[in-house]
């Protein structure tokens, strides 16, 4: 093969790896799987038996986050810490943010360069990595021999870099929006106990007064006459106003679960469903984030109140337990099935799931009850709760 086809050739195979690595990246391929495969398409385009992935950290030292060796077992596997020293590759393309080499570690100074020729590698080549405007990381190939990488390497492995950072930045994206509903979801939470309390001590109270006084009022007049019938009257429609009031706080944001937890809510859920309800409720539940316990019971205040309206059900159950790192809630009945999973009930469910970053499932063959399934991760809300007590701090 000629000086030109052998170029051709390799333009070509850099360009089908570049293809593999961008089809990966548009399927939101875990960053994990990816990493290392960015490394093993660009071990294969340089020909060289070790390539590695670092993500520069806050305190001086960068992580090993992808890695391929053509042995398998690299010699800076993933998860490993590095120093990033100035006169490594690492600490140029740090400082600098370009690519950079170091054609020979033999005289380098410092814990890096020592631990790269003891692991056997001369020369290396890399390009930085750069997400939403700041260094990220850097991704370099290494050799065994001293001058191993002709003049543009360090430029074709930035092709590589470029996707890297257009995934990073996708993932970041979706990161930044999940986290803004979940948020979203948090705050509007907030504002629906606000309102509870005020309704419970303001109107509520002023009605339970109103009530006392209509009573006494009512004793002191006697029975039977034109007063006294309009004072019942009175009593009886403040009487369903209140319960009316009650039922409609109840709907915005239960009080009972704010004061005494999830389980004692889904029971007062359970007792006033108009069929017999089976519950099931881990205690453990009470000490989760409260968002996952707000989350968890319109899930199960939803699905009641759908089998309820529409399944035309005789009995329904309700499970939710704490399942490894998740609350898993389930509810299910025994009615008419097809349920819209898409209807503004349901859908809303949905979204409140998802910006929680959980999972949500409807089961509902027509005949065969429905199945209404969420699971919410605790370690998610953990992390708001945190952000927005530090928040809460700084402020």
């Amino acid at each position: 093969m000629t000086g030109d086809s052998a170029r051709l050739q390799e333009l070509l195979d850099e360009q089908a790896a570049l293809r593999r690595v961008a089809t990966m990246v548009a399927r939101d391929t875990p960053a994990g799987t990816l990493f290392d495969r960015v490394c093993q398409e660009l071990g294969g385009v340089l020909g060289v038996k070790s390539t590695d992935m670092i993500r520069y950290d806050d305190d001086g030292q960068a992580t090993v986050v992808g890695a391929w060796t053509a042995s398998g077992e690299p010699s800076f596997p993933v998860g490993e810490r590095v120093p990033i020293d100035p006169q490594t590759v690492t600490g140029k393309v740090f400082a600098t943010g370009q690519p950079q080499r170091v054609d020979d570690y033999s005289g380098v100074e410092g814990e890096l360069a020592a631990r790269l020729r003891e692991a056997g590698f001369l020369s290396v080549v890399g390009a930085p990595i750069n997400v939403a405007g700041r260094m990220w990381g850097s991704i370099m190939a290494t050799s065994a021999h001293a001058a191993a990488f002709p003049a543009d390497t360090e430029h074709r492995i930035g092709g590589f870099a470029e996707l890297v950072t257009a995934a990073l930045a996708d993932a970041d994206a979706r990161e930044k929006l999940a986290t803004s509903r979940a948020r979203i979801v948090t705050a509007g939470d907030a504002a629906r106990r606000r309102i509870e309390r005020d309704l419970h001590d303001g109107a509520q109270q002023r009605l339970v007064a109103l009530a006392l006084n209509l009573r006494l009022l009512q004793e002191s007049v006697g029975d039977g006459s034109v007063v006294a019938t309009g004072l019942a009257t009175a009593r009886a429609e403040l009487d369903h106003a209140l319960t009316e009031l009650r039922e409609l706080a109840r709907g915005i944001h239960p009080s009972v679960l704010t004061e005494r937890g999830l389980t004692a809510a889904l029971d007062a859920l359970a007792k006033r469903a108009p069929m017999p309800v089976d519950l099931e409720a881990d205690a453990g539940c009470d000490r989760v984030a409260l968002p996952l316990q707000t989350t968890a019971y319109f899930v199960v205040a939803e699905a009641l109140t759908n089998a309820t309206k529409h399944a035309e059900c005789s009995r329904a159950g309700v499970h939710v337990q704490l399942q490894g790192e998740s609350v898993v809630v389930e509810v299910s009945d025994d009615g008419a099935g097809g349920a819209d999973a898409d209807g503004s009930g349901l859908g809303g469910l949905a979204d409140r799931v998802s910006a929680l970053d959980g999972a949500f499932e409807v089961t509902s063959p027509t005949g065969g009850g429905t199945t209404i399934r969420a699971q919410l991760p605790l370690a998610y809300c953990e992390r708001l709760e945190q952000e927005a007590a530090v928040a809460g701090t700084s402020a």
